[in-house]
């Protein structure tokens, strides 16, 4: 029960509801205990008028008042049951909510890093099933708890003052019905964490086979995909089966225990009522009855045993994420305006992962309203100073200063707020165009999406389509090609207005006209902004007020568009390179 100490805080949040729901339900079993008393009563005033022990009207008379009184009871304990529902298990669907939520906000607070390390299909198994585990403790697992104990309080004492030695005899085999079924749930209990394992592994599988089905088809590989998803299916298959052999003993293991306590009912019942140990032939009914009242309750020991244990099992995996401290911390309390000064000052990263040293002791500064330009071969290093100006990572070594402050003492929010940022793999959801824009900036004008999609170059292709800015992307944006996808990203980036722009190779699949078109704009818009573009393309750079190049992880050269075309090296080369290929 240690990791499920975890949900106290949200038992406690529901507390009066909780507490409500309990009475109620200790009210459903006292009502529904009437009913077999009733019964009892009505059987023995049969009895009676059959024996020629009471009148004709005597008889109508109890008969209609036993069963006034049990129609009564049973409409109350049915009213109070209905009620019970919708306290109790509403109870553990508010818990699931708020659990779900705090799992998910977590998720957007842990740092990159944490989602290198862990697979989707897993992180979203976690947050669906392994609640939904939870809940069951936190609803079913208490109401039946309650039902149990209710019911052997009020029965037993009934029934030992009724017929002791009957009694005996009808809980007899119970103590053994709730062993087996303890036994049988913790196998069962074992073989759910192994099947619910099995769920995670065919979720991750199946979610990065859906997020690449372009890469499986362009490689003509369906077939060894679907091998591999076979070989997961028909594990997870397996260990559902060796689940369900167990589970398909918990039912006939139940019945035949009841059975054998009705028999001893009505034999040990039969034998005391003919020897006059009995008064009424309808304590025996009474009995027989309660013998199925309690033997669920019974069976639900064992069950609710397994409901916590896989409760547990599933709340540990849940607080290994919960307890996961983000890297990136918010060590700020106040929000803070940022005009774009930024500064490194000997900057070190290493990546954790792969332990390959991405930027070695980098050193730059840059105004507001400047622009860098930062060139390099793939892994130069070029997206980590990127990354690193965002905080999505923080340094190992080194300093970066904004606005003469270090990045780390800075209002994560604020930060972020001030800072738009277009990746090189541009992610859009699956949304509307105009949404995808407006997710920059979520009260933006119409004229403003307009606008920023003009900018992106991008706002003659969206009124090509039907719907226009309404029409619907699937999934990644996929309905759109490579460089229209970048042209939304760049607009939505636009529409923020940020005071530091980041843009990370984000123009590699738009052609050299386009591409100036989008340039021309950006220096329009980025006059009294701080801009840092990235790419491998010198058209991109040469404006810029300064430019770098790096080299594994080090800046090799570092000036103008100018001074730099004039000196050998690695941007003489690429300039010399990519101005013959345009002219051929």
């Amino acid at each position: 029960m240690k990791e499920l100490r975890h949900i106290n805080k949200y038992f406690k949040k529901y507390r009066y509801r909780l507490l409500l729901g309990v009475l109620i339900t200790i009210g459903a079993k006292i009502f529904a205990l009437f009913t077999p008393r009733f019964i009892g009563k009505a059987i023995t005033t049969i009895s009676k008028k059959l024996n020629g022990e009471i009148s004709e009207e005597l008889f109508r008379q109890e008969l209609a008042i036993n069963i006034g009184y049990l129609i009564g009871a049973a409409v109350i304990a049915g009213i109070l049951t209905f009620l019970m529902r919708q306290t109790i298990i509403n109870v553990s669907r508010y818990i699931e909510f708020d659990l779900k939520n705090e799992i998910y906000q977590q998720y957007q607070n842990l740092s990159l890093n944490f989602y290198k390390a862990n697979k989707t299909g897993d992180l979203m198994n976690r947050i669906s099933e392994d609640v939904n585990k939870v809940r069951m403790y936190a609803g079913p697992a208490i109401m039946y708890t309650i039902n149990t104990v209710t019911l052997f309080l009020v029965a037993l004492i009934y029934m030992i003052n009724v017929a002791p030695k009957l009694t005996l005899y009808t809980v007899l085999p119970l103590p053994l019905l709730s062993f087996i079924i303890y036994k049988l749930s913790r196998v069962i209990n074992n073989r759910s964490r192994i099947v619910q394992e099995y769920l995670s592994h065919l979720s991750a599988y199946t979610q990065e086979s859906f997020s690449g089905i372009s890469v499986i088809k362009s490689y003509g590989i369906e077939g060894r995909n679907f091998d591999e998803f076979h070989k997961l299916s028909e594990e997870s298959k397996q260990k559902q089966i060796d689940l369900t052999k167990v589970q398909a003993l918990f039912f006939p293991s139940m019945i035949l225990l009841i059975g054998i306590s009705n028999v001893l009912v009505a034999y040990i019942g039969g034998m005391q009522y003919i020897n006059g140990e009995i008064k009424e032939i309808g304590t025996i009914a009474e009995f027989l009855i309660y013998v199925n009242m309690l033997t669920w309750p019974v069976a639900t020991v064992g069950w609710v045993t397994n409901l916590v244990q896989q409760a547990e099992a599933s709340q540990q995996r849940i607080n290994q994420f919960l307890l996961e401290e983000p890297e990136v911390k918010n060590l700020s309390t106040t929000p803070t305006n940022i005009n774009g000064n930024i500064e490194f000052k000997e900057v070190t990263y290493i990546y954790p992962d792969t332990n390959i040293k991405a930027l070695d002791k980098v050193s730059f500064s840059l105004k507001k309203g400047q622009t860098l330009a930062i060139l390099g071969k793939t892994g130069s290093g070029k997206s980590t100073i990127l990354d690193l100006i965002g905080r999505l990572y923080d340094v190992q070594e080194g300093q970066i200063l904004i606005d003469g402050t270090q990045i780390n003492q800075i209002h994560l929010k604020s930060l972020r707020h001030y800072v738009g940022y277009v990746p090189q793999d541009a992610f859009l959801f699956s949304d509307t165009i105009e949404n995808n824009i407006m997710f920059g900036k979520e009260d933006a004008t119409e004229e403003e999406v307009i606008n920023a999609a003009k900018n992106a170059d991008v706002h003659k292709n969206i009124m090509k389509f039907t719907k226009k800015y309404k029409t619907k992307l699937g999934e990644r944006g996929v309905t759109l090609s490579g460089g229209q996808k970048q042209r939304v990203s760049i607009a939505r980036a636009l529409i923020k207005a940020p005071e530091i722009m980041l843009f990370d190779d984000c123009l590699s699949a738009v052609d050299t006209e386009t591409e100036e078109k989008i340039l021309k704009n950006l220096r329009k818009i980025s006059e009294g902004k701080t801009t840092i573009i990235v790419s491998h393309r010198v058209s991109s750079a040469k404006d810029a007020d300064t430019i770098i190049v790096l080299e594994d992880g080090k800046i090799i050269q570092k000036g103008t568009h100018e001074s730099l075309v004039n000196t050998d090296g690695y941007y003489k080369a690429l300039y010399l390179k990519q101005l013959s290929t345009k002219e051929l």
